[in-house]
């Protein structure tokens, strides 16, 4: 219905009742719903309606023309979404198929670029944006044909605000995404109009033009150690036109803070030929610093300026850029915060030598406000700005003291909670590291701290993670402080498991994640005989002690596989009453392995085949909790070895014990995560087998491989096969809603 017969063409039409438009708008409309509800089938829009639409983007109505547009449009988001993350390899794919058009779809688009209505190079130009989007890179070879189109569109009289803002919204869209060097042969012809624009009277012009101009200087300028290009006749003719603006204060805060953004890229990539210029123009910067309106949007600027590998002269203004950014910690606005830690950062870094030690002292105690785990994003920039500090000005007396007094005690206090993890607890850890190495406090002051804080309190003793936490810095700061205090510090672990007097429990569950903290990172084969004083703990008659040295145990063993692995196999296969908890020490091994990669291929060249027919002889057991930890082990192992596994898996969901069954299962759940993986194309084309187990007259297996499917429908989002049907029914069984899928 989008072609004409072959009595109608696109320049004849003779009777004016033609109401033909009609259909072909109907069926603009009709196909777009099926792009949006039929995205499986877009391999065959491709082939099929895509040419069509190209072909109908010259449609003589220009209403019919537009849905054509959206349809397209459509059909490119559709495209974006399935294939997001997916490469362009196979020609069946949407991507590739979209690939093939692009030429044909821009010879299309110029045309309407060149017709008089405003309304259709609108539309034009809305293609092509989301073609970009779709498809970053697909303009290289075909962006010197639109640019004629892009300078009609921004220079002549008759163009409305709506055409200019898409132009420029797809000029500084595809500068961002294709190589500079595709658009330096148009800088002489792109830059006027640009220019001209960021003086235009409707500030969404404007504001859109100072964008544009941001990746024009990116354009000019990519690589600051060779010239592909002259640049230095653009310097003074943008820098004026964002000076106009950054200068005035009467008008939209959209434009100001455009203005804003763009200098501090002009400042930071051409500074080198703005020095005149630059106390001229500083200062305006920190002007807006002080506008609460401008001032977030000013202190990123500041950030850029400070990265430039130019090293900008900012000795007019930077005392007073630190001064009021040390005064911005104390604002309750959460994002200039933020942003302002981070601009601390960059400053230090570069300029550090000439920020006076009484600004550091107001910084840190500042920053000591800050680490709490109130807010943890905070604390761990706090802390980081902390390091870049001692590490930048370790030899002044004045800042290791204000560490020492204000910010030390605040860590400790952040170290004993339970909510301290990932980024904060990284920045804890890098904040001790650099503490030692500064030399302003003692190794052995800062390991008696941290094993202090470890001590139950009047209150109760610590969480889990707390004393996990505390482990991890006291193993970071022993390695920090050298081999020999290191050394010296294990011995002293290794005394506290060897003393038959101690009664304290708190103390030797310490002493053994201390000692595995540290196994993981650093080879311990030189103390010798320590896996027999850890194994030892297996017979504590604390559960916290035992499973704290199941996990001192498998972490030493990752810090050196060839020696302590075979150790660990030999012990499961010959200490029945400790098995429990030493295949919890391989599945440390297991779970390390299959998180850190740089270790994977020792563990599969060495023992995966010892491993594996040790974990399979132990798939039948009578405990469950022994069968749990064989099932994650096995799901761990599949994630690094899933050719292996997976395959060894199918052939026992036929198994006649229905324990090595339900292994099975439990196995396939821990092998299926969130984020991507080599074992996914595996499994794919098996989850099937796996859960046709729902079958199983077995309960303990029904309800095993229940979650498995919620988690093949949830993470997974694929089958569309009929074994798919199965794993709704089971969603249904559990109550779960269909539209999680």
């Amino acid at each position: 219905s989008l072609t004409f017969s072959s009595s109608e063409s696109a320049d004849e039409y003779t009777d004016d009742e033609d109401a033909s438009w009609k259909v072909r708008r109907a069926s603009a409309k009709c196909l777009s719903a099926i792009i949006a509800s039929r995205p499986q089938m877009l391999s065959k829009m491709y082939q099929e309606a895509c040419p069509k639409l190209v072909d109908r983007f010259r449609e003589r109505e220009e209403n019919v023309k537009m849905d054509i547009f959206n349809t397209f449009i459509e059909l490119l988001r559709q495209t974006g979404n399935v294939t997001k993350g997916q490469g362009d390899i196979d020609e069946s794919s949407p991507r590739w198929l979209l690939k093939q058009e692009v030429p044909k779809v821009v010879k299309s688009i110029n045309r309407q670029l060149r017709e008089k209505s405003i309304k259709t190079k609108v539309g034009a130009f809305s293609v092509l944006k989301e073609l970009v989007v779709v498809l970053p890179d697909c303009l290289a070879d075909q962006f010197g044909s639109l640019v004629p189109g892009i300078e009609k569109a921004l220079n002549d009289k008759s163009s409305t605000s709506n055409l200019k803002i898409e132009a420029l919204a797809f000029t500084r869209i595809v500068m961002a995404s294709h190589s500079p060097s595709v658009f330096h042969p148009y800088i002489q012809a792109l830059s006027g109009p640009i220019l001209s624009a960021i003086g235009d009277r409707y500030y969404k012009v404007t504001a859109e033009a100072l964008r544009v101009c941001g990746e024009l200087v990116r354009v000019l300028r990519p690589n600051f150690e060779e010239r592909s290009i002259d640049f230095r006749p653009y310097i003074i003719p943008i820098y004026k036109a964002i000076l106009a603006r950054l200068a005035n204060q009467d008008q939209d805060q959209e434009v100001k803070e455009c203005a804003i953004s763009c200098m501090s890229l002009v400042i930071a990539t051409f500074g080198d030929g703005l020095q005149r210029e630059l106390p001229s123009c500083l200062p305006i910067l920190v002007d807006r610093m002080g506008n609460e309106i401008t001032r977030l949007t000013a202190v990123k600027a500041f950030a850029v300026i400070a990265n430039s590998p130019l090293r900008i002269d900012l000795s007019c203004v930077l005392d007073h850029v630190v001064s009021e950014l040390t005064a911005f910690l104390r604002k309750a606005n959460r994002a200039l915060r933020q942003a302002t830690l981070g601009t601390l950062n960059s400053l230090v870094v570069t300029y550090g030598s000439q920020i006076g030690s009484s600004s550091y002292e107001t910084i840190l105690a500042e920053l000591s406000t800050l680490i709490s785990d109130g807010d943890l994003h905070m604390a761990a920039l706090a802390l980081e700005l902390c390091c870049t500090i001692m590490v930048d000005r370790r030899s002044v007396k004045n800042v290791g003291l204000a560490v020492k007094q204000k910010v030390l005690p605040e860590a400790l206090t952040l170290i004993r909670s339970a909510l301290l993890q990932g980024q904060a607890l990284q920045a804890l850890q890098k904040f001790f590291a650099a503490l030692v190495q500064s030399a302003n406090i003692s190794f052995e002051t800062l390991l008696n701290s941290l094993i202090s804080t470890a001590k139950p309190s009047q209150s109760g003793g610590l969480s889990k993670q707390a004393l996990f936490s505390i482990a991890q810095c006291v193993a970071v700061l022993c390695l920090a402080a050298g081999d020999q205090k290191c050394a010296s510090t294990i011995e002293m672990l290794k005394g506290i498991l060897n003393d038959d007097s101690s009664t304290n429990s708190a103390k030797q569950h310490m002493a053994l994640l201390c000692l595995g903290e540290i196994g993981r990172r650093k080879d311990l084969s030189s103390h010798i005989q320590i896996e027999n004083i850890v194994i030892e703990s297996f017979q504590s008659p604390f559960e916290e002690i035992k499973s704290a040295a199941s996990y001192a145990l498998g972490n030493i063993a990752v810090g050196n596989l060839s020696k302590y692995l075979p150790f660990i196999l030999d012990q499961i296969d010959n200490q029945q009453k400790k098995q429990y908890l030493l295949l919890h020490s391989l599945k440390e091994v297991i779970a390390r392995q299959s998180v850190d990669h740089t270790g994977e291929s020792e563990l599969q060249d060495s023992n995966i085949v010892k491993i594996l027919a040790l974990l399979f002889n132990h798939c039948e057991s009578e405990e469950e909790g022994v069968r749990n930890v064989v099932a994650e082990c096995l799901g761990k192992i599949a994630l690094i070895e899933p050719n292996k596994l997976i395959p060894a898996l199918k052939e026992r969901t036929t198994s006649p014990a229905a324990n090595t069954r339900a292994t099975v299962a439990i196995a396939i759940k821990y092998s299926i995560i969130e984020r991507t993986g080599k074992i996914d194309a595996i499994l794919y084309s098996e989850i099937s087998t796996f859960l046709m187990l729902i079958k199983d007259s077995d309960r303990v297996i029904l309800l095993e491989i229940i979650p498995t499917s919620l988690l093949t429908n949830v993470h997974k989002e694929r089958c569309e096969d009929d074994n798919c049907i199965l794993s709704f029914a089971l969603c249904s069984m559990c109550d779960v809603q269909l539209s999680l899928r």
